[in-house]
C-alpha cells in the first residue's frame, strides 16, 4: 500500500470518527470556549476609569443624536400627532411646545444613539465574557435591535391607535376634544418605548436558557402566571384605562414570551 493511499485512509477513519462520535468535538476544545481570552488584567479603579469613559462617550452620542433631532422637531411632532386624528392640540404655558420639542428630540436622540450606547456596553462588558458568550453578541445586538423597534412600530401602528379611538369616542358628544400637547406627548412617548422595551422579552428568554439559568420546560410550567403577569404589565404601561389596549399589549407580550420558548426549544434547552 502507497503512503498517499495510507494517508487517504487514515484522514477517512478520523473523518468518520468525528460525524459518529457523541462528542464530535475534543473536550479541549469545548474547555477552551469556556475560558477568558487572555486579556491584561485590569484593577479596581482601572475598571472604575473604563466605566467612565465608556459613559460620557455614550452620553455625547445621546447629546449629538438629540442635537440633529431638535433641528426636525417639527416634522418629527407632526409624524407623532398623526394618530390623533381630529384633535387640537394647544399650548397651556408659555415654552409649552419648545419643552415638548426637547423632550421628543432627548428620546428620538437615544433612539438615533442606541447603536453607540450599546457598542459602549459591549466593550466595557465583553473583557470579562469567555469565548463562547462572545459568540452570542452578535445575535443579541441584532436580535434586540430588531425587536425593539418592532415594539416601537407595534406601539405607534396598533397600540397609540386603539387608545386614541377610545378616549376619542369616549364623551365625544359631551366635551369638546382639546388636548394639552406636553400631555398628549407623555401619553404618547412612554408607550412607545415602553413597548420597546417589552419587545426584548424573547432575547432575555434566550440568554438565561444559553447561560443555564432557564429552561424551556421551566418556563412552560409557569405560563399561567405569564397570563396574569402580562394583563398587570398591559394595566401598568399602557396609560390609557381601556381595556381593548391593555388586551393588545398583553396579546402581544404573550406571543412573545412562547415565541422565545418556542426557540430556546428549537436550541435543544
Amino acid at each position: 500500500m502507497t503512503p498517499e493511499v495510507d494517508t487517504e485512509l487514515q484522514s477517512t477513519d478520523e473523518l468518520s470518527t468525528a460525524l459518529w462520535s457523541p462528542d464530535p468535538y475534543p473536550s479541549d476544545d469545548n474547555d477552551e470556549l469556556e475560558q477568558l481570552p487572555a486579556e491584561l488584567e485590569m484593577s479596581f479603579f482601572d475598571h472604575l476609569e473604563e466605566l467612565r469613559q465608556r459613559i460620557f462617550y455614550a452620553i455625547i452620542a445621546v447629546a449629538i443624536g438629540a442635537a440633529g433631532c431638535f433641528v426636525y422637531a417639527k416634522q418629527i411632532v407632526q409624524v407623532l400627532e398623526i394618530p390623533a386624528i381630529g384633535i387640537k392640540f394647544l399650548q397651556l404655558a408659555p415654552g409649552e411646545y419648545f419643552f415638548v420639542s426637547v423632550k421628543v428630540a432627548g428620546y428620538c436622540g437615544l433612539l438615533v444613539a442606541s447603536p453607540v450606547v450599546l457598542y459602549q456596553i459591549i466593550q466595557f462588558v465583553i473583557p470579562g465574557l469567555t469565548r463562547r458568550e462572545r459568540q452570542l453578541v452578535l445575535p443579541v445586538v441584532v436580535g434586540s435591535s430588531v425587536l425593539f423597534v418592532a415594539g416601537i412600530a407595534f406601539a405607534y401602528y396598533a397600540l397609540i391607535p386603539a387608545a386614541l379611538n377610545f378616549l376619542i369616542g369616549y364623551g365625544e358628544d359631551v366635551v369638546e376634544q382639546a388636548w394639552s400637547i406636553d400631555r398628549y406627548f407623555e401619553f404618547v412617548l412612554v408607550l412607545l418605548f415602553a413597548t420597546g422595551l417589552l419587545f426584548e422579552l424573547p432575547v432575555v428568554q434566550i440568554l438565561l436558557s444559553l447561560l443555564g439559568i432557564l429552561s424551556s420546560k421551566l418556563m412552560l410550567s409557569g405560563w399561567k402566571s405569564v397570563v396574569v403577569g402580562s394583563m398587570v404589565v398591559g394595566a401598568i404601561v399602557t396609560p390609557s384605562t381601556d381595556p381593548l389596549t391593555q388586551s393588545l399589549l398583553a396579546g402581544a407580550v404573550l406571543a412573545l414570551y412562547f415565541g422565545g420558548v418556542g426557540v430556546v426549544k428549537l436550541l435543544g434547552k
